[in-house]
Protein backbone atom coordinates (compact mmCIF):
# COMPACT_ATOMS: atom_id res chain seq x y z
CA UNK A 1 0.00 0.00 0.00
CA UNK A 2 1.52 3.24 -0.79
CA UNK A 3 1.78 6.37 1.75
CA UNK A 4 -1.03 8.37 0.25
CA UNK A 5 -3.32 5.67 0.22
CA UNK A 6 -1.97 4.61 3.94
CA UNK A 7 -2.55 8.22 5.38
CA UNK A 8 -5.88 8.41 3.14
CA UNK A 9 -7.30 5.40 5.41
CA UNK A 10 -6.27 6.41 7.91
CA UNK A 11 -7.99 9.63 8.27
CA UNK A 12 -10.72 7.40 7.58
CA UNK A 13 -10.31 5.53 10.43
CA UNK A 14 -9.71 8.31 12.35
CA UNK A 15 -13.08 9.70 11.46
CA UNK A 16 -14.76 6.82 12.49
CA UNK A 17 -13.33 6.60 15.91
CA UNK A 18 -13.99 9.65 16.99
CA UNK A 19 -17.61 9.74 15.52
CA UNK A 20 -18.61 6.82 17.16
CA UNK A 21 -16.39 8.46 20.61
CA UNK A 22 -18.32 11.87 20.00
CA UNK A 23 -21.60 9.77 19.58
CA UNK A 24 -21.48 8.91 22.48
CA UNK A 25 -21.57 12.33 24.20
CA UNK A 26 -24.76 13.58 21.80
CA UNK A 27 -28.16 13.70 22.68
CA UNK A 28 -30.45 14.12 19.84
CA UNK A 29 -33.25 15.76 22.17
CA UNK A 30 -31.10 18.40 23.04
CA UNK A 31 -33.17 21.92 23.64
CA UNK A 32 -32.66 23.43 19.88
CA UNK A 33 -32.20 26.96 21.54
CA UNK A 34 -28.97 25.75 23.55
CA UNK A 35 -27.02 24.26 20.36
CA UNK A 36 -23.93 25.96 19.44
CA UNK A 37 -22.76 25.92 15.67
CA UNK A 38 -18.77 25.70 15.42
CA UNK A 39 -16.98 24.31 12.56
CA UNK A 40 -16.79 20.19 13.93
CA UNK A 41 -20.12 20.51 14.18
CA UNK A 42 -23.35 21.43 16.45
CA UNK A 43 -22.38 21.06 20.34
CA UNK A 44 -23.83 22.45 23.23
CA UNK A 45 -22.64 23.32 27.16
CA UNK A 46 -23.89 22.84 30.93
CA UNK A 47 -24.89 25.73 33.53
CA UNK A 48 -22.35 27.14 35.43
CA UNK A 49 -22.47 27.65 39.11
CA UNK A 50 -23.56 30.87 38.32
CA UNK A 51 -25.52 32.68 36.16
CA UNK A 52 -25.46 33.48 33.37
CA UNK A 53 -22.02 31.28 32.67
CA UNK A 54 -22.08 28.66 29.75
CA UNK A 55 -19.25 26.07 30.29
CA UNK A 56 -18.44 24.20 26.85
CA UNK A 57 -15.79 21.22 27.84
CA UNK A 58 -13.61 19.24 26.30
CA UNK A 59 -14.28 20.38 22.56
CA UNK A 60 -11.21 19.26 20.39
CA UNK A 61 -9.41 21.89 18.36
CA UNK A 62 -7.60 19.22 16.20
CA UNK A 63 -7.47 15.47 15.13
CA UNK A 64 -5.92 13.05 17.50
CA UNK A 65 -2.39 13.42 17.27
CA UNK A 66 -2.02 9.30 17.08
CA UNK A 67 -0.20 6.77 14.60
CA UNK A 68 0.78 8.43 12.05
CA UNK A 69 -0.13 12.12 13.26
CA UNK A 70 1.77 11.24 16.28
CA UNK A 71 5.25 13.69 16.20
CA UNK A 72 3.29 15.94 13.14
CA UNK A 73 2.00 19.38 13.42
CA UNK A 74 -1.61 19.40 14.30
CA UNK A 75 -4.18 18.53 11.94
CA UNK A 76 -7.57 20.30 11.64
CA UNK A 77 -10.37 18.95 13.79
CA UNK A 78 -12.55 15.80 12.40
CA UNK A 79 -16.30 16.56 11.89
CA UNK A 80 -18.79 15.10 14.03
CA UNK A 81 -22.38 13.69 13.77
CA UNK A 82 -25.33 14.78 16.02
CA UNK A 83 -24.84 17.05 19.06
CA UNK A 84 -21.92 16.82 21.05
CA UNK A 85 -22.16 17.50 25.12
CA UNK A 86 -19.58 19.43 26.01
CA UNK A 87 -19.87 18.63 29.49
CA UNK A 88 -16.91 16.32 30.47
CA UNK A 89 -13.39 17.55 30.19
CA UNK A 90 -11.20 15.68 27.81
CA UNK A 91 -8.27 13.62 28.77
CA UNK A 92 -4.78 15.42 29.66
CA UNK A 93 -2.17 14.55 27.59
CA UNK A 94 0.09 11.68 28.56
CA UNK A 95 2.41 12.94 31.68
CA UNK A 96 3.03 11.57 35.04
CA UNK A 97 -0.22 11.22 37.15
CA UNK A 98 0.37 13.22 40.90
CA UNK A 99 -3.06 12.12 43.04
CA UNK A 100 -1.29 13.20 46.34
CA UNK A 101 1.24 16.07 47.95
CA UNK A 102 4.09 15.06 46.38
CA UNK A 103 4.89 18.43 44.63
CA UNK A 104 4.70 20.60 47.64
CA UNK A 105 3.93 23.77 47.53
CA UNK A 106 2.11 22.84 44.36
CA UNK A 107 -1.24 21.07 46.04
CA UNK A 108 -3.88 18.71 44.36
CA UNK A 109 -5.61 21.78 43.19
CA UNK A 110 -2.34 22.44 40.56
CA UNK A 111 -2.43 18.94 39.49
CA UNK A 112 -4.11 17.10 36.76
CA UNK A 113 -7.33 15.35 38.29
CA UNK A 114 -8.33 13.12 34.96
CA UNK A 115 -6.76 10.45 33.16
CA UNK A 116 -4.29 11.08 30.46
CA UNK A 117 -4.10 9.96 26.89
CA UNK A 118 -2.50 10.42 23.67
CA UNK A 119 -6.11 11.83 22.25
CA UNK A 120 -5.95 15.24 24.23
CA UNK A 121 -5.90 18.20 22.05
CA UNK A 122 -9.15 19.50 23.38
CA UNK A 123 -10.17 23.22 24.66
CA UNK A 124 -12.77 24.28 27.82
CA UNK A 125 -14.78 27.56 27.49
CA UNK A 126 -16.79 29.50 29.81
CA UNK A 127 -18.75 32.19 29.09
CA UNK A 128 -21.42 34.63 30.25
CA UNK A 129 -22.45 35.66 26.85
CA UNK A 130 -26.38 35.36 26.69
CA UNK A 131 -26.33 35.98 22.92
CA UNK A 132 -23.86 35.27 20.06
CA UNK A 133 -23.89 38.59 19.04
CA UNK A 134 -22.18 40.06 22.18
CA UNK A 135 -18.41 40.45 21.35
CA UNK A 136 -17.03 39.76 24.46
CA UNK A 137 -13.34 39.81 24.69
CA UNK A 138 -11.45 36.54 25.03
CA UNK A 139 -8.70 35.20 27.15
CA UNK A 140 -6.79 32.31 26.46
CA UNK A 141 -4.98 30.42 29.35
CA UNK A 142 -1.62 28.53 28.27
CA UNK A 143 -1.02 25.69 31.28
CA UNK A 144 2.61 26.12 33.33
CA UNK A 145 4.19 22.21 33.73
CA UNK A 146 8.02 22.61 32.94
CA UNK A 147 6.70 21.98 29.29
CA UNK A 148 5.84 18.35 30.88
CA UNK A 149 2.50 18.70 32.19
CA UNK A 150 -0.39 19.96 32.99
CA UNK A 151 -4.00 20.36 31.63
CA UNK A 152 -6.59 23.14 30.76
CA UNK A 153 -8.92 21.48 32.85
CA UNK A 154 -6.70 21.71 36.32
CA UNK A 155 -8.49 23.22 39.02
CA UNK A 156 -7.25 26.62 39.32
CA UNK A 157 -7.69 27.43 36.28
CA UNK A 158 -11.41 27.38 36.23
CA UNK A 159 -12.65 30.27 34.28
CA UNK A 160 -16.11 30.93 35.68
CA UNK A 161 -14.85 33.40 38.15
CA UNK A 162 -13.01 35.86 35.73
CA UNK A 163 -16.06 34.96 33.12
CA UNK A 164 -18.53 36.54 36.02
CA UNK A 165 -16.26 39.94 35.03
CA UNK A 166 -17.22 40.01 31.19
CA UNK A 167 -14.59 37.98 29.60
CA UNK A 168 -14.91 34.59 27.53
CA UNK A 169 -12.26 32.43 29.12
CA UNK A 170 -10.52 29.71 27.50
CA UNK A 171 -8.12 26.97 28.85
CA UNK A 172 -6.40 24.68 26.05
CA UNK A 173 -4.47 21.20 26.22
CA UNK A 174 -1.07 20.66 24.40
CA UNK A 175 1.21 17.42 24.15
CA UNK A 176 4.20 17.59 26.86
CA UNK A 177 6.80 16.12 27.24
CA UNK A 178 8.10 13.55 24.76
CA UNK A 179 5.33 13.33 22.82
CA UNK A 180 5.57 17.50 22.79
CA UNK A 181 8.54 18.44 21.84
CA UNK A 182 10.66 14.79 20.73
CA UNK A 183 12.99 15.67 18.09
CA UNK A 184 14.72 13.57 15.40
CA UNK A 185 16.48 14.03 11.99
CA UNK A 186 14.01 11.70 10.57
CA UNK A 187 10.85 14.17 11.83
CA UNK A 188 12.92 16.95 9.95
CA UNK A 189 13.25 15.00 6.99
CA UNK A 190 9.49 14.25 6.55
CA UNK A 191 8.36 17.32 7.54
CA UNK A 192 7.37 19.91 4.71
CA UNK A 193 8.96 22.74 6.47
CA UNK A 194 12.17 20.67 7.70
CA UNK A 195 11.64 21.16 11.07
CA UNK A 196 10.80 18.54 14.09
CA UNK A 197 9.91 19.33 17.74
CA UNK A 198 7.61 22.09 18.98
CA UNK A 199 4.56 20.22 18.34
CA UNK A 200 2.89 21.51 21.87
CA UNK A 201 3.53 24.98 20.75
CA UNK A 202 2.11 24.18 17.45
CA UNK A 203 -0.98 22.51 19.17
CA UNK A 204 -1.10 26.03 20.99
CA UNK A 205 -1.32 27.64 17.70
CA UNK A 206 -4.25 25.63 16.25
CA UNK A 207 -6.19 26.11 19.33
CA UNK A 208 -5.64 30.35 18.54
CA UNK A 209 -6.92 29.28 15.10
CA UNK A 210 -9.52 27.41 16.10
CA UNK A 211 -10.90 30.19 18.31
CA UNK A 212 -10.36 32.91 15.65
CA UNK A 213 -12.79 31.16 13.82
CA UNK A 214 -15.58 29.95 16.08
CA UNK A 215 -15.39 31.90 19.12
CA UNK A 216 -17.79 33.97 18.00
CA UNK A 217 -20.79 31.56 18.66
CA UNK A 218 -19.94 31.84 22.57
CA UNK A 219 -20.65 35.64 22.53
CA UNK A 220 -16.59 36.05 22.06
CA UNK A 221 -14.29 38.31 19.92
CA UNK A 222 -12.03 37.07 17.61
CA UNK A 223 -10.76 40.69 17.25
CA UNK A 224 -9.93 40.77 20.64
CA UNK A 225 -7.58 37.61 22.21
CA UNK A 226 -5.48 37.92 25.04
CA UNK A 227 -2.97 34.94 25.43
CA UNK A 228 -1.77 34.42 28.95
CA UNK A 229 0.43 31.89 30.81
CA UNK A 230 2.31 31.34 33.59
CA UNK A 231 5.76 29.43 34.33
CA UNK A 232 6.38 27.19 31.05
CA UNK A 233 3.32 28.97 29.77
CA UNK A 234 4.39 32.42 30.38
CA UNK A 235 7.60 30.96 28.24
CA UNK A 236 5.28 30.08 25.82
CA UNK A 237 3.49 33.54 25.24
CA UNK A 238 6.93 34.63 24.76
CA UNK A 239 7.57 32.19 22.27
CA UNK A 240 4.25 33.35 20.54
CA UNK A 241 5.15 36.91 20.54
CA UNK A 242 7.95 36.07 18.37
CA UNK A 243 6.61 33.62 15.83
CA UNK A 244 5.41 34.32 12.68
CA UNK A 245 2.89 31.48 12.67
CA UNK A 246 0.92 32.96 15.80
CA UNK A 247 0.84 36.31 13.74
CA UNK A 248 -2.69 38.16 13.73
CA UNK A 249 -4.09 35.66 16.38
CA UNK A 250 -4.03 37.42 19.19
CA UNK A 251 -4.18 41.17 20.23
CA UNK A 252 -2.39 41.20 24.14
CA UNK A 253 0.08 38.96 26.27
CA UNK A 254 -0.36 37.86 29.65
CA UNK A 255 3.41 36.23 30.88
CA UNK A 256 3.48 35.16 35.17
CA UNK A 257 6.22 34.28 36.05
CA UNK A 258 8.82 35.10 33.49
CA UNK A 259 10.90 34.30 32.27
CA UNK A 260 12.45 37.94 30.59
CA UNK A 261 16.55 37.10 30.87
CA UNK A 262 17.89 38.25 27.03
CA UNK A 263 20.66 35.90 28.21
CA UNK A 264 18.97 32.81 28.13
CA UNK A 265 19.88 30.21 25.50
CA UNK A 266 17.17 27.81 23.04
CA UNK A 267 18.86 24.51 22.49
CA UNK A 268 19.13 24.80 18.32
CA UNK A 269 17.24 22.26 16.18
CA UNK A 270 20.17 20.04 15.62
CA UNK A 271 21.68 19.66 19.10
CA UNK A 272 17.77 18.48 19.60
CA UNK A 273 18.00 15.69 17.01
CA UNK A 274 21.28 14.59 18.34
CA UNK A 275 19.06 14.07 21.34
CA UNK A 276 16.79 12.27 19.94
CA UNK A 277 19.08 10.15 18.11
CA UNK A 278 20.43 9.07 21.10
CA UNK A 279 17.13 8.35 22.98
CA UNK A 280 16.15 5.68 19.77
CA UNK A 281 19.49 4.28 20.30
CA UNK A 282 18.99 4.05 23.80
CA UNK A 283 15.69 2.09 23.02
CA UNK A 284 18.00 0.37 20.03
CA UNK A 285 15.14 1.36 18.00
CA UNK A 286 16.35 1.43 14.35
CA UNK A 287 13.40 3.76 12.69
CA UNK A 288 10.69 6.47 13.41
CA UNK A 289 8.05 4.00 12.16
CA UNK A 290 9.21 1.85 14.97
CA UNK A 291 8.92 4.66 17.48
CA UNK A 292 5.61 5.37 15.97
CA UNK A 293 4.48 1.77 17.04
CA UNK A 294 5.59 2.18 20.96
CA UNK A 295 2.99 2.92 23.24
CA UNK A 296 2.77 6.47 24.22
CA UNK A 297 3.06 5.46 27.84
CA UNK A 298 5.93 2.97 27.39
CA UNK A 299 7.80 6.37 25.16
CA UNK A 300 6.60 8.46 28.45
CA UNK A 301 8.24 5.71 30.80
CA UNK A 302 11.38 5.44 28.72
CA UNK A 303 12.17 9.30 28.41
CA UNK A 304 12.03 9.39 31.91
CA UNK A 305 13.88 6.86 33.02
CA UNK A 306 16.60 7.67 30.98
CA UNK A 307 16.20 10.66 31.83
CA UNK A 308 15.83 12.07 27.99
CA UNK A 309 14.09 16.07 28.15
CA UNK A 310 12.95 17.87 25.41
CA UNK A 311 11.98 21.27 25.13
CA UNK A 312 11.05 23.85 22.42
CA UNK A 313 13.91 24.55 20.27
CA UNK A 314 15.14 27.17 17.17
CA UNK A 315 13.84 24.98 14.52
CA UNK A 316 13.83 28.30 11.68
CA UNK A 317 9.79 27.64 11.25
CA UNK A 318 8.23 28.57 13.95
CA UNK A 319 11.10 29.72 16.29
CA UNK A 320 13.95 31.60 13.90
CA UNK A 321 16.20 32.77 16.34
CA UNK A 322 16.65 33.67 19.85
CA UNK A 323 13.18 35.48 21.39
CA UNK A 324 15.54 38.05 22.76
CA UNK A 325 17.11 38.55 19.07
CA UNK A 326 13.63 38.79 17.69
CA UNK A 327 13.06 41.53 19.61
CA UNK A 328 16.01 43.24 18.98
CA UNK A 329 15.93 43.18 15.24
CA UNK A 330 11.93 44.33 15.78
CA UNK A 331 10.64 41.53 14.09
CA UNK A 332 7.97 40.54 16.86
CA UNK A 333 4.28 40.11 17.19
CA UNK A 334 3.87 44.02 18.85
CA UNK A 335 0.94 43.67 21.07
CA UNK A 336 1.00 45.26 24.68
CA UNK A 337 2.35 42.39 27.67
CA UNK A 338 1.29 42.72 31.18
CA UNK A 339 4.50 40.47 33.08
CA UNK A 340 5.61 40.36 36.59
CA UNK A 341 6.91 37.51 39.05
CA UNK A 342 6.88 36.45 42.26
CA UNK A 343 8.44 37.32 45.43
CA UNK A 344 9.60 33.83 46.53
CA UNK A 345 9.98 32.06 43.30
CA UNK A 346 12.42 29.30 44.65
CA UNK A 347 11.04 28.79 47.83
CA UNK A 348 10.19 24.93 46.73
CA UNK A 349 13.92 24.21 47.04
CA UNK A 350 15.34 22.81 49.46
CA UNK A 351 18.38 25.37 50.07
CA UNK A 352 16.01 28.42 49.37
CA UNK A 353 17.11 30.47 52.14
CA UNK A 354 18.95 28.19 53.89
CA UNK A 355 22.27 28.63 52.25
CA UNK A 356 25.33 28.58 55.10
CA UNK A 357 27.57 31.37 54.89
CA UNK A 358 30.57 29.80 52.90
CA UNK A 359 27.81 27.98 50.40
CA UNK A 360 26.37 31.84 49.86
CA UNK A 361 29.58 33.17 49.67
CA UNK A 362 30.67 30.19 47.25
CA UNK A 363 27.83 31.03 45.36
CA UNK A 364 28.48 34.74 45.18
CA UNK A 365 32.31 34.10 43.64
CA UNK A 366 30.94 31.37 41.31
CA UNK A 367 28.48 33.75 40.10
CA UNK A 368 29.66 37.41 40.05
CA UNK A 369 34.00 36.90 39.78
CA UNK A 370 35.09 40.49 39.39
CA UNK A 371 32.18 41.83 41.08
CA UNK A 372 32.77 39.58 43.81
CA UNK A 373 33.66 41.99 46.26
CA UNK A 374 30.39 44.76 45.68
CA UNK A 375 28.53 41.53 45.58
CA UNK A 376 30.22 41.08 49.36
CA UNK A 377 28.70 44.72 50.17
CA UNK A 378 25.13 44.54 48.55
CA UNK A 379 24.31 41.50 50.71
CA UNK A 380 26.44 40.64 53.41
CA UNK A 381 26.51 37.77 55.19
CA UNK A 382 28.40 37.45 58.17
CA UNK A 383 26.03 35.78 60.44
CA UNK A 384 23.14 33.14 59.88
CA UNK A 385 20.71 35.50 59.87
CA UNK A 386 22.52 38.01 57.77
CA UNK A 387 22.69 35.29 54.75
CA UNK A 388 19.34 34.41 55.21
CA UNK A 389 18.30 37.96 54.65
CA UNK A 390 20.71 38.26 52.05
CA UNK A 391 20.13 35.08 50.06
CA UNK A 392 16.48 36.09 49.44
CA UNK A 393 17.15 39.98 48.86
CA UNK A 394 19.98 38.55 46.07
CA UNK A 395 17.50 36.27 44.07
CA UNK A 396 14.80 38.64 44.02
CA UNK A 397 16.98 41.90 42.53
CA UNK A 398 18.28 39.04 39.92
CA UNK A 399 14.58 38.83 38.91
CA UNK A 400 14.12 42.53 39.18
CA UNK A 401 16.88 42.99 36.92
CA UNK A 402 15.92 40.74 34.25
CA UNK A 403 12.46 42.11 34.63
CA UNK A 404 13.91 45.35 33.67
CA UNK A 405 16.35 44.65 31.40
CA UNK A 406 13.23 42.86 29.60
CA UNK A 407 10.96 45.77 30.38
CA UNK A 408 13.73 48.06 28.32
CA UNK A 409 15.24 45.95 25.70
CA UNK A 410 11.56 45.38 24.07
CA UNK A 411 10.81 49.62 24.22
CA UNK A 412 13.54 49.94 22.46
CA UNK A 413 11.75 48.55 19.10
CA UNK A 414 8.08 47.93 19.77
CA UNK A 415 5.22 50.49 19.78
CA UNK A 416 2.98 48.88 22.33
CA UNK A 417 3.35 49.46 26.42
CA UNK A 418 4.21 46.81 28.74
CA UNK A 419 3.15 46.72 32.40
CA UNK A 420 5.29 44.92 34.98
CA UNK A 421 4.71 43.84 38.71
CA UNK A 422 5.95 42.27 41.62
CA UNK A 423 3.25 39.93 43.82
CA UNK A 424 4.97 39.51 47.31
CA UNK A 425 1.37 38.67 49.68
CA UNK A 426 2.11 35.37 51.27
CA UNK A 427 -0.47 32.47 50.86
CA UNK A 428 -1.93 31.85 54.17
CA UNK A 429 -0.91 28.50 54.96
CA UNK A 430 0.06 27.85 58.84
CA UNK A 431 1.56 23.81 58.14
CA UNK A 432 3.84 25.42 55.31
CA UNK A 433 5.14 29.06 56.45
CA UNK A 434 8.59 28.37 54.10
CA UNK A 435 7.06 28.20 50.86
CA UNK A 436 6.18 32.10 51.11
CA UNK A 437 5.29 33.84 47.86
CA UNK A 438 5.71 30.84 45.88
CA UNK A 439 5.80 30.12 42.30
CA UNK A 440 2.27 30.32 40.99
CA UNK A 441 0.89 31.50 44.41
CA UNK A 442 -0.79 34.72 42.49
CA UNK A 443 -2.71 32.51 39.82
CA UNK A 444 -5.90 32.10 42.27
CA UNK A 445 -5.90 35.26 43.32
CA UNK A 446 -6.36 36.74 39.21
CA UNK A 447 -8.87 33.82 38.39
CA UNK A 448 -10.79 34.69 41.73
CA UNK A 449 -10.50 31.16 42.91
CA UNK A 450 -9.12 30.61 46.38
CA UNK A 451 -12.61 29.40 47.23
CA UNK A 452 -11.55 26.21 45.55
CA UNK A 453 -8.60 25.62 47.52
CA UNK A 454 -8.23 25.03 51.81
CA UNK A 455 -6.42 27.91 53.29
CA UNK A 456 -7.38 30.39 56.18
CA UNK A 457 -7.84 33.15 53.89
CA UNK A 458 -8.01 36.53 55.37
CA UNK A 459 -10.20 39.46 54.08
CA UNK A 460 -7.15 41.29 52.09
CA UNK A 461 -6.80 38.12 50.11
CA UNK A 462 -10.35 38.49 48.95
CA UNK A 463 -9.75 42.14 48.33
CA UNK A 464 -6.79 41.73 46.77
CA UNK A 465 -7.88 39.09 44.32
CA UNK A 466 -10.68 41.40 43.08
CA UNK A 467 -8.34 44.34 42.86
CA UNK A 468 -5.81 41.63 40.78
CA UNK A 469 -8.53 40.12 38.99
CA UNK A 470 -9.96 44.03 37.67
CA UNK A 471 -6.57 44.81 36.08
CA UNK A 472 -6.01 41.87 34.21
CA UNK A 473 -9.61 41.82 32.64
CA UNK A 474 -9.57 45.62 32.00
CA UNK A 475 -6.08 44.62 30.36
CA UNK A 476 -7.75 41.97 28.68
CA UNK A 477 -10.44 44.75 27.36
CA UNK A 478 -8.19 46.69 26.48
CA UNK A 479 -4.80 46.47 26.64
CA UNK A 480 -4.49 48.25 29.21
CA UNK A 481 -4.75 47.40 33.44
CA UNK A 482 -6.09 50.81 34.44
CA UNK A 483 -9.25 51.72 35.08
CA UNK A 484 -12.04 53.39 37.07
CA UNK A 485 -11.50 53.24 40.90
CA UNK A 486 -8.01 51.36 40.56
CA UNK A 487 -4.48 53.17 41.32
CA UNK A 488 -2.60 53.89 38.43
CA UNK A 489 -0.26 51.64 36.88
CA UNK A 490 2.41 53.06 34.86
CA UNK A 491 3.65 51.92 31.58
CA UNK A 492 7.21 52.91 32.05
CA UNK A 493 10.39 50.60 31.67
CA UNK A 494 11.32 51.32 35.14
CA UNK A 495 8.24 51.05 37.25
CA UNK A 496 6.18 48.37 38.25
CA UNK A 497 3.22 47.65 40.79
CA UNK A 498 3.79 46.35 43.60
CA UNK A 499 0.58 43.79 44.75
CA UNK A 500 0.48 43.31 48.35
CA UNK A 501 -1.25 44.06 51.84
CA UNK A 502 -0.79 47.35 50.65
CA UNK A 503 -1.22 48.31 46.48
CA UNK A 504 1.38 50.63 45.23
CA UNK A 505 3.29 51.67 41.95
CA UNK A 506 6.85 51.51 42.53
CA UNK A 507 10.57 51.48 41.36
CA UNK A 508 11.68 47.99 40.02
CA UNK A 509 15.29 48.70 41.21
CA UNK A 510 18.18 51.19 42.35
CA UNK A 511 20.59 52.51 39.68
CA UNK A 512 23.36 51.29 41.66
CA UNK A 513 21.49 47.69 42.07
CA UNK A 514 21.32 47.50 38.12
CA UNK A 515 24.56 48.93 37.28
CA UNK A 516 25.76 46.12 39.53
CA UNK A 517 24.04 43.23 37.76
CA UNK A 518 24.67 44.69 34.43
CA UNK A 519 28.58 44.55 34.75
CA UNK A 520 28.33 40.84 35.79
CA UNK A 521 26.03 40.04 32.47
CA UNK A 522 28.84 41.33 30.40
CA UNK A 523 31.85 39.87 31.87
CA UNK A 524 30.04 35.98 31.58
Amino acid sequence: MNQLKYNSLLKLCLACILIFQISCNTDKTIDAESIVQVSNGQLTGIAGNNKPITVYKGIPFAAPPVDNLRWQAPQPPLLWEGVFKADEFCKSCVQNLTREYLYLPWTKEHMIANDVDEDCLSLNIWTPATKTTERLPVLIYIHGGAYTGGSGEVLLYDGEGLAKKGVVVVTINYRVGIMGFFTHPELTAESPNNSSGNYGLLDQIAALQWVKENITAFGGNPDNVTISGQSAGAHAVHVLTVSPLAKGLFHNAIAQSGPWSNRGRTTPLGEYEQLGTKFADTLDVKSLAELRAMSADELHTKSNEYNFRFRPNIDGWLLTDEIANIYAAGQQNDVPMLTGFNADEGSSRASYGKLTIEEFNIMGENNYGEQYEQFSKMYPATTDEEVKTSQLKQSRDASFANMYNWSTARAKTGKSNSYTYYFERETPWPEYPNYKTFHSSEVPYVFRNQHLIDRPWEPIDKELSELMSDYWVNFITTGNPNGEGLAEWPAQESKMMRFSETLKADTILDEDIMSFYEAAWKQK
